[in-house]
Protein backbone atom coordinates (compact mmCIF):
# COMPACT_ATOMS: atom_id res chain seq x y z
CA UNK A 1 0.00 0.00 0.00
CA UNK A 2 1.43 3.66 -0.82
CA UNK A 3 0.73 7.13 0.88
CA UNK A 4 -1.65 9.27 -1.10
CA UNK A 5 1.60 11.02 -2.86
CA UNK A 6 3.08 7.54 -3.22
CA UNK A 7 6.14 8.70 -1.85
CA UNK A 8 5.90 6.17 1.09
CA UNK A 9 5.04 2.43 0.72
CA UNK A 10 5.07 -0.18 3.50
CA UNK A 11 4.63 -4.10 2.29
CA UNK A 12 3.05 -6.07 5.71
CA UNK A 13 2.53 -9.55 7.11
CA UNK A 14 0.17 -9.72 9.87
CA UNK A 15 -2.28 -7.96 12.11
CA UNK A 16 -2.20 -5.23 14.65
CA UNK A 17 -5.23 -5.78 17.41
CA UNK A 18 -4.92 -2.09 18.30
CA UNK A 19 -5.58 -0.66 15.23
CA UNK A 20 -8.67 1.07 15.31
CA UNK A 21 -7.78 2.99 18.67
CA UNK A 22 -4.37 3.97 16.91
CA UNK A 23 -6.80 5.14 13.95
CA UNK A 24 -8.66 7.53 16.48
CA UNK A 25 -5.80 8.97 17.83
CA UNK A 26 -4.71 9.67 14.10
CA UNK A 27 -8.07 10.77 13.16
CA UNK A 28 -7.81 13.24 16.08
CA UNK A 29 -4.54 14.82 14.45
CA UNK A 30 -6.19 15.07 10.95
CA UNK A 31 -5.50 12.00 9.00
CA UNK A 32 -8.59 10.39 6.84
CA UNK A 33 -8.67 7.29 5.61
CA UNK A 34 -9.53 4.96 2.16
CA UNK A 35 -9.52 1.82 3.57
CA UNK A 36 -10.81 0.23 6.64
CA UNK A 37 -7.47 -1.87 6.78
CA UNK A 38 -4.99 -2.12 9.28
CA UNK A 39 -2.58 -1.67 7.18
CA UNK A 40 -3.27 1.77 6.22
CA UNK A 41 -3.50 2.35 9.89
CA UNK A 42 0.57 1.22 9.93
CA UNK A 43 1.62 3.17 6.81
CA UNK A 44 -0.08 6.56 8.27
CA UNK A 45 1.57 5.88 12.16
CA UNK A 46 5.09 5.64 10.36
CA UNK A 47 4.17 9.30 8.83
CA UNK A 48 3.18 10.77 11.76
CA UNK A 49 5.64 9.18 14.53
CA UNK A 50 8.70 7.95 12.09
CA UNK A 51 10.39 5.30 14.05
CA UNK A 52 8.81 5.66 17.03
CA UNK A 53 5.73 4.29 16.13
CA UNK A 54 6.34 0.57 16.41
CA UNK A 55 6.40 1.04 20.00
CA UNK A 56 2.44 2.04 19.52
CA UNK A 57 1.78 -1.17 17.76
CA UNK A 58 0.37 -4.62 19.78
CA UNK A 59 0.21 -7.21 17.65
CA UNK A 60 1.90 -9.91 15.16
CA UNK A 61 3.73 -8.21 12.02
CA UNK A 62 6.82 -8.13 9.91
CA UNK A 63 7.52 -4.89 7.63
CA UNK A 64 8.99 -3.03 5.19
CA UNK A 65 8.59 0.90 4.68
CA UNK A 66 10.09 2.77 2.11
CA UNK A 67 10.37 6.41 2.25
CA UNK A 68 11.45 8.28 -0.29
CA UNK A 69 9.99 11.75 0.77
CA UNK A 70 11.94 14.83 0.04
CA UNK A 71 15.16 14.23 2.03
CA UNK A 72 14.40 10.85 2.41
CA UNK A 73 15.82 7.39 0.92
CA UNK A 74 15.35 5.13 3.08
CA UNK A 75 13.71 1.53 3.81
CA UNK A 76 12.54 0.36 7.50
CA UNK A 77 12.73 -3.21 7.85
CA UNK A 78 10.66 -4.26 11.67
CA UNK A 79 9.90 -7.44 13.39
CA UNK A 80 7.23 -7.89 16.05
CA UNK A 81 7.84 -7.82 19.83
CA UNK A 82 8.06 -11.34 20.35
CA UNK A 83 8.80 -12.43 16.77
CA UNK A 84 6.22 -14.44 15.95
CA UNK A 85 6.50 -13.19 12.72
CA UNK A 86 9.33 -13.92 10.44
CA UNK A 87 11.34 -11.67 8.73
CA UNK A 88 14.83 -12.97 6.94
CA UNK A 89 17.27 -10.88 5.32
CA UNK A 90 20.77 -11.16 3.24
CA UNK A 91 23.24 -8.84 1.86
CA UNK A 92 24.10 -9.27 -1.45
CA UNK A 93 26.89 -7.40 -4.03
CA UNK A 94 24.11 -5.43 -5.54
CA UNK A 95 21.57 -4.79 -2.49
CA UNK A 96 19.34 -6.47 0.16
CA UNK A 97 16.70 -9.40 -0.08
CA UNK A 98 14.41 -9.68 2.54
CA UNK A 99 11.22 -11.81 2.71
CA UNK A 100 9.19 -14.03 4.99
CA UNK A 101 10.54 -17.37 4.27
CA UNK A 102 13.96 -18.70 3.38
CA UNK A 103 12.20 -20.19 0.29
CA UNK A 104 11.47 -16.38 -1.14
CA UNK A 105 14.82 -15.45 -0.49
CA UNK A 106 16.63 -18.76 -2.36
CA UNK A 107 14.05 -17.92 -4.68
CA UNK A 108 15.50 -14.61 -5.87
CA UNK A 109 18.71 -16.62 -7.75
CA UNK A 110 21.39 -14.07 -5.48
CA UNK A 111 21.65 -16.35 -2.26
CA UNK A 112 24.21 -19.09 -3.17
CA UNK A 113 22.35 -22.52 -1.72
CA UNK A 114 25.27 -23.64 1.03
CA UNK A 115 24.28 -24.75 4.30
CA UNK A 116 25.73 -22.50 7.08
CA UNK A 117 27.49 -25.46 9.43
CA UNK A 118 27.90 -23.44 12.58
CA UNK A 119 23.63 -23.21 12.36
CA UNK A 120 23.54 -26.93 11.44
CA UNK A 121 25.99 -27.49 14.54
CA UNK A 122 23.08 -25.55 16.74
CA UNK A 123 20.46 -27.37 15.27
CA UNK A 124 21.71 -31.07 16.03
CA UNK A 125 22.76 -29.73 19.18
CA UNK A 126 19.64 -28.12 20.38
CA UNK A 127 16.82 -29.16 18.34
CA UNK A 128 16.45 -25.69 16.55
CA UNK A 129 18.42 -22.67 15.05
CA UNK A 130 18.74 -19.64 17.10
CA UNK A 131 17.90 -16.50 15.63
CA UNK A 132 19.67 -14.27 14.20
CA UNK A 133 21.11 -17.66 12.38
CA UNK A 134 19.22 -19.36 9.41
CA UNK A 135 20.56 -22.81 8.03
CA UNK A 136 21.44 -20.88 4.62
CA UNK A 137 24.81 -19.52 4.60
CA UNK A 138 25.09 -15.41 4.78
CA UNK A 139 20.87 -15.20 5.23
CA UNK A 140 19.74 -14.03 8.70
CA UNK A 141 16.37 -13.26 11.05
CA UNK A 142 15.91 -9.57 11.80
CA UNK A 143 15.75 -10.73 15.64
CA UNK A 144 12.53 -10.06 17.37
CA UNK A 145 11.62 -6.42 19.04
CA UNK A 146 14.01 -4.63 16.24
CA UNK A 147 14.34 -2.82 13.63
CA UNK A 148 16.68 -2.55 10.65
CA UNK A 149 17.39 0.62 9.01
CA UNK A 150 18.97 0.81 5.36
CA UNK A 151 19.57 4.48 3.80
CA UNK A 152 22.65 6.59 2.36
CA UNK A 153 24.77 6.26 5.39
CA UNK A 154 24.64 2.50 5.57
CA UNK A 155 22.57 -0.45 7.76
CA UNK A 156 21.56 0.02 11.46
CA UNK A 157 19.99 -2.29 13.24
CA UNK A 158 18.50 -1.31 17.09
CA UNK A 159 16.05 -2.86 19.59
CA UNK A 160 12.67 -0.86 20.27
CA UNK A 161 11.68 -3.17 22.77
CA UNK A 162 12.32 -5.21 25.68
CA UNK A 163 11.51 -7.30 28.17
CA UNK A 164 11.71 -5.52 31.58
CA UNK A 165 10.98 -6.47 35.54
CA UNK A 166 8.59 -4.49 37.44
CA UNK A 167 6.84 -2.44 34.80
CA UNK A 168 3.52 -2.83 36.61
CA UNK A 169 4.18 -0.74 39.85
CA UNK A 170 3.55 -2.04 42.86
CA UNK A 171 1.74 -5.02 41.41
CA UNK A 172 4.61 -7.31 43.50
CA UNK A 173 3.14 -6.77 46.97
CA UNK A 174 -0.14 -6.41 46.12
CA UNK A 175 -2.52 -9.08 47.62
CA UNK A 176 -2.54 -11.72 45.60
CA UNK A 177 -6.52 -11.67 44.80
CA UNK A 178 -6.27 -8.03 43.64
CA UNK A 179 -3.19 -9.95 40.89
CA UNK A 180 -5.92 -12.56 40.01
CA UNK A 181 -8.79 -10.27 39.39
CA UNK A 182 -6.12 -7.68 36.97
CA UNK A 183 -4.68 -10.76 35.23
CA UNK A 184 -8.47 -12.06 34.65
CA UNK A 185 -9.02 -8.10 32.99
CA UNK A 186 -5.80 -8.74 31.00
CA UNK A 187 -6.75 -11.96 29.58
CA UNK A 188 -10.14 -11.09 28.42
CA UNK A 189 -8.73 -8.09 26.68
CA UNK A 190 -6.45 -9.88 24.95
CA UNK A 191 -8.51 -11.99 24.03
CA UNK A 192 -11.04 -9.44 22.81
CA UNK A 193 -8.67 -7.80 20.56
CA UNK A 194 -7.38 -11.26 18.91
CA UNK A 195 -10.70 -11.81 18.07
CA UNK A 196 -11.43 -8.98 15.74
CA UNK A 197 -11.24 -10.56 12.05
CA UNK A 198 -13.07 -9.95 9.04
CA UNK A 199 -12.95 -13.81 8.85
CA UNK A 200 -13.92 -17.01 10.92
CA UNK A 201 -11.81 -17.56 14.20
CA UNK A 202 -11.41 -20.39 16.13
CA UNK A 203 -9.14 -21.63 18.84
CA UNK A 204 -6.71 -24.65 19.32
CA UNK A 205 -8.05 -26.34 22.31
CA UNK A 206 -5.38 -29.16 23.77
CA UNK A 207 -7.11 -29.61 26.62
CA UNK A 208 -4.78 -28.46 29.27
CA UNK A 209 -5.41 -25.11 31.00
CA UNK A 210 -3.81 -22.34 28.97
CA UNK A 211 -5.72 -23.19 26.19
CA UNK A 212 -8.53 -23.81 27.84
CA UNK A 213 -8.70 -20.38 29.43
CA UNK A 214 -8.76 -19.01 25.90
CA UNK A 215 -11.41 -21.06 24.90
CA UNK A 216 -14.00 -20.03 27.99
CA UNK A 217 -12.58 -16.36 27.19
CA UNK A 218 -13.38 -16.39 23.33
CA UNK A 219 -16.78 -18.60 24.10
CA UNK A 220 -18.05 -15.28 26.40
CA UNK A 221 -17.01 -12.87 23.96
CA UNK A 222 -18.55 -14.80 21.32
CA UNK A 223 -22.07 -15.89 23.18
CA UNK A 224 -20.60 -19.50 22.56
CA UNK A 225 -20.03 -21.79 19.64
CA UNK A 226 -16.62 -21.19 18.99
CA UNK A 227 -14.62 -23.81 16.77
CA UNK A 228 -11.99 -25.79 18.58
CA UNK A 229 -9.63 -28.21 17.21
CA UNK A 230 -7.35 -31.19 18.81
CA UNK A 231 -5.09 -33.84 17.53
CA UNK A 232 -5.62 -37.29 18.31
CA UNK A 233 -4.01 -40.94 17.23
CA UNK A 234 -5.21 -44.09 16.41
CA UNK A 235 -5.86 -46.43 18.89
CA UNK A 236 -2.57 -48.46 20.30
CA UNK A 237 -0.38 -45.58 18.93
CA UNK A 238 2.48 -44.68 21.11
CA UNK A 239 2.01 -41.00 21.91
CA UNK A 240 0.50 -38.47 24.68
CA UNK A 241 -3.40 -37.93 23.20
CA UNK A 242 -4.98 -35.60 25.12
CA UNK A 243 -7.89 -35.15 22.45
CA UNK A 244 -10.06 -36.81 24.62
CA UNK A 245 -9.83 -34.18 27.42
CA UNK A 246 -10.13 -31.36 24.80
CA UNK A 247 -13.42 -32.90 23.73
CA UNK A 248 -14.49 -33.02 27.74
CA UNK A 249 -13.58 -29.03 27.69
CA UNK A 250 -15.11 -28.80 24.29
CA UNK A 251 -18.69 -30.21 25.72
CA UNK A 252 -18.66 -27.90 29.05
CA UNK A 253 -18.28 -24.44 27.20
CA UNK A 254 -20.23 -25.51 24.06
CA UNK A 255 -17.76 -25.10 21.09
CA UNK A 256 -18.05 -26.82 18.01
CA UNK A 257 -15.52 -29.46 18.66
CA UNK A 258 -13.66 -31.54 15.72
CA UNK A 259 -11.19 -33.78 16.61
CA UNK A 260 -8.25 -34.69 13.81
CA UNK A 261 -6.85 -37.74 13.91
CA UNK A 262 -3.70 -38.70 12.99
CA UNK A 263 -3.10 -42.09 11.01
CA UNK A 264 0.28 -43.12 10.27
CA UNK A 265 -1.15 -42.82 6.32
CA UNK A 266 -1.51 -38.84 6.97
CA UNK A 267 1.98 -38.95 7.73
CA UNK A 268 3.31 -40.42 5.13
CA UNK A 269 0.74 -38.61 2.32
CA UNK A 270 1.93 -35.19 4.34
CA UNK A 271 5.70 -35.58 4.75
CA UNK A 272 7.08 -33.58 1.76
CA UNK A 273 4.31 -30.53 2.46
CA UNK A 274 5.60 -30.50 6.03
CA UNK A 275 9.03 -30.26 5.05
CA UNK A 276 8.17 -27.49 2.25
CA UNK A 277 6.44 -25.86 4.85
CA UNK A 278 8.58 -25.70 8.00
CA UNK A 279 10.93 -23.81 5.87
CA UNK A 280 14.08 -24.76 7.73
CA UNK A 281 14.44 -28.18 9.53
CA UNK A 282 13.37 -28.23 13.37
CA UNK A 283 12.61 -31.20 15.71
CA UNK A 284 9.10 -30.16 16.40
CA UNK A 285 6.72 -28.68 14.32
CA UNK A 286 4.68 -31.58 13.05
CA UNK A 287 1.36 -30.99 15.72
CA UNK A 288 1.10 -27.05 14.74
CA UNK A 289 1.13 -28.77 11.06
CA UNK A 290 -2.04 -30.86 11.81
CA UNK A 291 -4.10 -29.13 13.64
CA UNK A 292 -3.31 -26.38 11.46
CA UNK A 293 -4.57 -28.08 8.28
CA UNK A 294 -7.46 -29.14 10.24
CA UNK A 295 -8.51 -25.68 11.63
CA UNK A 296 -8.21 -24.34 8.38
CA UNK A 297 -10.96 -26.29 6.55
CA UNK A 298 -13.08 -24.42 8.82
CA UNK A 299 -11.49 -21.21 9.84
CA UNK A 300 -9.16 -18.18 8.73
CA UNK A 301 -7.32 -16.90 11.72
CA UNK A 302 -6.98 -19.75 15.12
CA UNK A 303 -5.95 -18.44 18.38
CA UNK A 304 -3.27 -20.69 20.38
CA UNK A 305 -2.17 -21.05 24.20
CA UNK A 306 1.26 -20.61 23.14
CA UNK A 307 3.06 -18.22 25.88
CA UNK A 308 1.43 -19.30 28.80
CA UNK A 309 4.00 -21.94 30.26
CA UNK A 310 6.83 -19.32 29.94
CA UNK A 311 5.18 -17.06 31.35
CA UNK A 312 3.25 -18.14 33.79
CA UNK A 313 6.22 -20.73 35.17
CA UNK A 314 4.26 -24.27 33.51
CA UNK A 315 7.37 -26.56 32.07
CA UNK A 316 8.61 -28.68 34.86
CA UNK A 317 12.18 -26.84 33.86
CA UNK A 318 11.78 -23.74 35.75
CA UNK A 319 11.51 -25.51 39.06
CA UNK A 320 14.25 -28.30 38.20
CA UNK A 321 16.79 -25.09 37.43
CA UNK A 322 15.34 -23.43 41.05
CA UNK A 323 16.36 -26.94 42.53
CA UNK A 324 19.83 -27.54 40.32
CA UNK A 325 20.80 -24.14 41.05
CA UNK A 326 19.93 -23.97 45.16
CA UNK A 327 21.88 -27.48 45.43
CA UNK A 328 24.63 -26.18 43.62
CA UNK A 329 24.94 -23.23 45.99
CA UNK A 330 24.72 -25.56 49.27
CA UNK A 331 27.26 -27.58 47.81
CA UNK A 332 29.72 -24.71 46.83
CA UNK A 333 29.13 -23.37 50.43
CA UNK A 334 30.06 -26.88 52.61
CA UNK A 335 33.17 -27.31 50.48
CA UNK A 336 33.80 -23.57 51.77
CA UNK A 337 32.48 -24.03 55.03
CA UNK A 338 34.49 -27.66 55.18
CA UNK A 339 37.91 -25.32 53.77
CA UNK A 340 37.44 -22.59 56.86
CA UNK A 341 36.80 -24.45 59.71
CA UNK A 342 40.27 -25.94 60.25
CA UNK A 343 40.84 -22.34 61.20
CA UNK A 344 39.96 -20.24 64.26
CA UNK A 345 36.51 -18.46 63.68
CA UNK A 346 35.85 -20.32 60.53
CA UNK A 347 32.55 -20.80 60.44
CA UNK A 348 31.63 -17.25 61.05
CA UNK A 349 33.58 -16.54 58.36
CA UNK A 350 32.02 -19.12 55.92
CA UNK A 351 28.26 -17.60 57.33
CA UNK A 352 29.47 -14.29 55.65
CA UNK A 353 30.72 -15.89 52.76
CA UNK A 354 27.73 -18.62 51.84
CA UNK A 355 27.02 -17.73 48.06
CA UNK A 356 23.79 -16.43 46.78
CA UNK A 357 24.67 -15.97 43.54
CA UNK A 358 25.81 -18.23 40.35
CA UNK A 359 28.18 -17.44 37.50
CA UNK A 360 26.57 -16.71 34.77
CA UNK A 361 27.62 -19.65 32.74
CA UNK A 362 26.31 -22.19 35.28
CA UNK A 363 23.12 -20.54 34.88
CA UNK A 364 23.07 -21.11 31.29
CA UNK A 365 24.39 -24.81 31.62
CA UNK A 366 21.87 -25.93 33.75
CA UNK A 367 19.15 -24.19 32.04
CA UNK A 368 20.41 -25.84 28.60
CA UNK A 369 20.46 -28.67 30.35
CA UNK A 370 16.49 -29.16 30.59
CA UNK A 371 15.93 -29.43 26.77
CA UNK A 372 18.23 -29.91 23.82
CA UNK A 373 18.51 -32.60 21.30
CA UNK A 374 21.87 -34.04 20.35
CA UNK A 375 23.81 -31.61 22.73
CA UNK A 376 27.29 -30.36 21.30
CA UNK A 377 29.38 -33.37 21.55
CA UNK A 378 27.55 -35.92 19.40
CA UNK A 379 26.06 -32.71 17.33
CA UNK A 380 30.25 -32.31 16.62
CA UNK A 381 30.93 -35.80 15.95
CA UNK A 382 27.83 -36.08 13.16
CA UNK A 383 29.01 -32.86 11.38
CA UNK A 384 31.20 -34.22 8.24
CA UNK A 385 34.68 -33.64 7.75
CA UNK A 386 34.62 -30.82 5.45
CA UNK A 387 31.49 -29.27 8.23
CA UNK A 388 33.51 -29.55 11.12
CA UNK A 389 36.30 -27.56 9.53
CA UNK A 390 34.01 -24.17 9.30
CA UNK A 391 32.85 -24.39 13.13
CA UNK A 392 33.39 -23.39 16.24
CA UNK A 393 32.70 -26.05 19.59
CA UNK A 394 29.54 -24.16 21.61
CA UNK A 395 28.46 -25.42 24.51
CA UNK A 396 24.63 -25.69 25.87
CA UNK A 397 25.36 -22.71 27.40
CA UNK A 398 26.98 -20.69 25.30
CA UNK A 399 24.45 -21.09 22.62
CA UNK A 400 21.66 -19.87 24.70
CA UNK A 401 23.90 -16.85 26.65
CA UNK A 402 22.21 -14.73 24.32
CA UNK A 403 19.15 -15.44 25.47
CA UNK A 404 19.61 -14.18 28.57
CA UNK A 405 17.94 -11.09 28.97
CA UNK A 406 17.16 -10.40 31.98
CA UNK A 407 20.50 -10.82 34.66
CA UNK A 408 19.34 -8.51 37.33
CA UNK A 409 16.39 -10.44 38.32
CA UNK A 410 15.44 -13.54 40.22
CA UNK A 411 16.31 -16.82 38.66
CA UNK A 412 12.79 -17.67 37.78
CA UNK A 413 11.68 -14.62 36.47
CA UNK A 414 15.51 -14.73 34.41
CA UNK A 415 14.48 -18.61 33.15
CA UNK A 416 11.24 -17.20 31.56
CA UNK A 417 12.72 -14.89 29.90
CA UNK A 418 15.73 -17.11 28.65
CA UNK A 419 12.97 -19.66 27.30
CA UNK A 420 11.12 -17.05 25.49
CA UNK A 421 14.00 -15.60 24.03
CA UNK A 422 15.35 -19.17 23.23
CA UNK A 423 12.73 -22.64 23.07
CA UNK A 424 9.32 -20.16 22.01
CA UNK A 425 11.01 -17.59 19.70
CA UNK A 426 12.81 -20.36 17.55
CA UNK A 427 11.51 -23.81 18.25
CA UNK A 428 7.24 -22.94 19.38
CA UNK A 429 7.00 -19.79 17.18
CA UNK A 430 8.35 -19.87 14.45
CA UNK A 431 7.51 -23.86 13.77
CA UNK A 432 4.00 -22.85 14.47
CA UNK A 433 3.81 -19.48 12.33
CA UNK A 434 5.41 -21.99 9.01
CA UNK A 435 3.04 -24.73 9.92
CA UNK A 436 0.14 -22.88 9.51
CA UNK A 437 1.02 -20.35 7.50
CA UNK A 438 1.46 -23.15 4.61
CA UNK A 439 -2.31 -23.91 5.11
CA UNK A 440 -3.27 -20.18 5.28
CA UNK A 441 -4.11 -20.20 8.77
CA UNK A 442 -3.00 -17.60 11.01
CA UNK A 443 -2.26 -18.42 14.46
CA UNK A 444 -2.45 -15.64 17.23
CA UNK A 445 -0.89 -15.83 20.83
CA UNK A 446 -3.31 -14.37 23.12
CA UNK A 447 -0.60 -14.45 26.09
CA UNK A 448 1.72 -13.29 24.42
CA UNK A 449 0.80 -9.76 24.73
CA UNK A 450 3.37 -6.61 25.69
CA UNK A 451 1.08 -5.93 29.03
CA UNK A 452 0.69 -9.25 29.78
CA UNK A 453 4.15 -10.01 29.79
CA UNK A 454 5.02 -6.58 31.76
CA UNK A 455 2.46 -7.88 33.91
CA UNK A 456 4.10 -11.45 34.20
CA UNK A 457 7.45 -10.09 34.83
CA UNK A 458 5.64 -7.33 38.04
CA UNK A 459 4.08 -10.54 40.09
CA UNK A 460 6.11 -12.16 42.69
CA UNK A 461 7.62 -15.94 41.83
CA UNK A 462 4.77 -17.31 44.43
CA UNK A 463 1.61 -15.98 42.70
CA UNK A 464 3.01 -17.96 39.09
CA UNK A 465 4.25 -21.35 41.20
CA UNK A 466 4.53 -22.73 44.17
CA UNK A 467 7.19 -25.59 44.41
CA UNK A 468 7.02 -28.62 46.69
CA UNK A 469 7.75 -32.24 46.22
CA UNK A 470 4.68 -32.78 44.05
CA UNK A 471 6.03 -30.30 41.63
CA UNK A 472 8.27 -32.59 40.70
CA UNK A 473 5.97 -35.51 40.02
CA UNK A 474 4.88 -35.76 36.62
CA UNK A 475 1.67 -36.95 37.48
CA UNK A 476 0.65 -34.62 39.91
CA UNK A 477 -2.38 -32.10 39.14
CA UNK A 478 -2.14 -28.93 38.62
CA UNK A 479 -3.66 -28.31 41.82
CA UNK A 480 -0.66 -30.40 43.83
CA UNK A 481 1.92 -29.43 41.43
CA UNK A 482 1.26 -25.79 41.76
CA UNK A 483 2.20 -24.36 38.30
CA UNK A 484 0.62 -21.74 36.65
CA UNK A 485 -1.17 -20.95 40.30
CA UNK A 486 -2.70 -17.77 38.64
CA UNK A 487 -3.59 -18.35 35.62
CA UNK A 488 -5.57 -21.48 37.31
CA UNK A 489 -7.23 -19.30 39.59
CA UNK A 490 -8.85 -17.07 36.49
CA UNK A 491 -9.70 -20.71 34.81
CA UNK A 492 -11.32 -21.78 37.97
CA UNK A 493 -14.06 -18.99 37.35
CA UNK A 494 -15.06 -20.97 34.14
CA UNK A 495 -13.69 -24.61 34.49
CA UNK A 496 -14.78 -27.20 37.40
CA UNK A 497 -12.55 -27.84 40.50
CA UNK A 498 -12.02 -31.56 39.38
CA UNK A 499 -10.07 -29.66 36.60
CA UNK A 500 -7.27 -28.73 38.51
CA UNK A 501 -7.67 -31.07 41.11
CA UNK A 502 -7.24 -34.33 38.85
CA UNK A 503 -5.54 -33.26 35.54
CA UNK A 504 -1.83 -33.39 35.09
CA UNK A 505 0.04 -31.15 32.94
CA UNK A 506 1.40 -32.80 30.29
CA UNK A 507 3.10 -32.30 27.11
CA UNK A 508 2.09 -33.11 23.66
CA UNK A 509 3.88 -36.09 22.13
CA UNK A 510 3.27 -38.10 18.68
CA UNK A 511 3.80 -41.39 17.89
CA UNK A 512 7.00 -40.76 16.37
CA UNK A 513 9.18 -44.04 17.08
CA UNK A 514 5.88 -45.87 15.85
CA UNK A 515 6.20 -44.10 12.29
CA UNK A 516 10.02 -44.31 12.11
CA UNK A 517 9.80 -47.86 12.44
CA UNK A 518 7.08 -48.53 10.21
CA UNK A 519 5.31 -46.21 7.32
CA UNK A 520 8.78 -43.80 7.29
CA UNK A 521 10.85 -46.83 7.81
CA UNK A 522 11.67 -46.50 3.79
CA UNK A 523 12.27 -42.68 3.91
CA UNK A 524 14.73 -42.88 7.19
CA UNK A 525 16.79 -45.61 5.21
CA UNK A 526 16.63 -43.61 2.19
CA UNK A 527 17.91 -40.30 3.51
CA UNK A 528 20.04 -41.23 5.93
CA UNK A 529 21.79 -44.32 3.66
CA UNK A 530 25.45 -44.17 3.57
CA UNK A 531 25.17 -43.14 -0.42
CA UNK A 532 22.95 -40.31 0.55
CA UNK A 533 25.16 -39.00 3.54
CA UNK A 534 28.29 -38.70 1.49
CA UNK A 535 26.48 -36.75 -1.42
CA UNK A 536 24.92 -34.54 0.69
CA UNK A 537 28.45 -33.87 2.26
CA UNK A 538 26.89 -32.82 5.80
CA UNK A 539 26.99 -35.29 8.24
CA UNK A 540 29.29 -37.85 8.92
CA UNK A 541 28.10 -41.16 8.02
CA UNK A 542 29.46 -43.79 10.22
CA UNK A 543 28.14 -41.41 13.23
CA UNK A 544 25.25 -41.94 11.55
CA UNK A 545 24.72 -45.16 11.10
CA UNK A 546 25.95 -45.53 15.14
CA UNK A 547 22.38 -43.06 15.71
CA UNK A 548 20.63 -45.29 13.61
CA UNK A 549 21.63 -48.44 15.37
CA UNK A 550 20.86 -47.34 18.82
CA UNK A 551 17.91 -46.21 17.85
CA UNK A 552 16.24 -49.45 16.52
CA UNK A 553 18.15 -51.11 19.97
CA UNK A 554 16.08 -48.89 22.10
CA UNK A 555 19.17 -46.84 23.09
CA UNK A 556 18.05 -43.53 21.52
CA UNK A 557 14.81 -41.43 21.26
CA UNK A 558 13.35 -41.06 18.18
CA UNK A 559 14.08 -37.44 17.87
CA UNK A 560 17.71 -38.13 16.71
CA UNK A 561 16.69 -40.03 13.80
CA UNK A 562 13.80 -37.64 13.03
CA UNK A 563 15.89 -34.86 13.21
CA UNK A 564 18.61 -36.27 10.94
CA UNK A 565 15.48 -37.17 8.53
CA UNK A 566 14.22 -33.75 8.37
CA UNK A 567 17.10 -32.06 7.80
CA UNK A 568 17.92 -34.46 4.77
CA UNK A 569 14.06 -33.61 3.29
CA UNK A 570 14.62 -30.31 3.96
CA UNK A 571 18.18 -29.97 1.85
CA UNK A 572 16.24 -32.17 -1.13
CA UNK A 573 13.05 -30.30 -1.04
CA UNK A 574 13.86 -26.77 -0.20
CA UNK A 575 17.69 -25.70 -0.23
CA UNK A 576 17.81 -28.27 -3.98
CA UNK A 577 14.89 -28.51 -5.08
Amino acid sequence: MASEDGRVVIVYNGEIYNFRSERAVLEARGYTFQTNSDTEVVLKLYQEFGEGFLARLRGIFALAIYDRREGRDALLLARDQFGIKPLLYTETGDGLVFASELKGILASGKVRRAVDHQALQQLLSLGSIYQPATLVSGVKSLPAAHLMRIDTDGIVIKRYWSYGLDRVAGLRSRPYQEQVDQFADLMRQSVRQQMVADVPVGAFLSGGVDSSLIVALMSREAGGHIKTFSVGFEPGADATDESHEAAQIAKLLETDHSRVEIAASDMVDHLRNFVQGLDQPSVDGLNSYFVSHAAAQHVTVSLSGTGGDELFLGYPWFANVERTIKETLRGNHGRVNRLLSRFPMGRAVAARLAPREIHPAAFHDIFARQYHCFGPDLAQELLSSQARENVSFRTLGEDIADCDELRNAGWLDRSSVLCLNGYTRNQLLRDIDACSMVHSLEVRVPFLDVDIADFALSLPASSKIQISDETFNPYASYSAAGVKRIVCDVARRYLPNEFFDTRAKRGFALPYGDWLKGPLADVLNDCLSRDSIIEAGLFNPDAVERVLSDFHAGRRPWSHPWLLMITELWRREVLSP
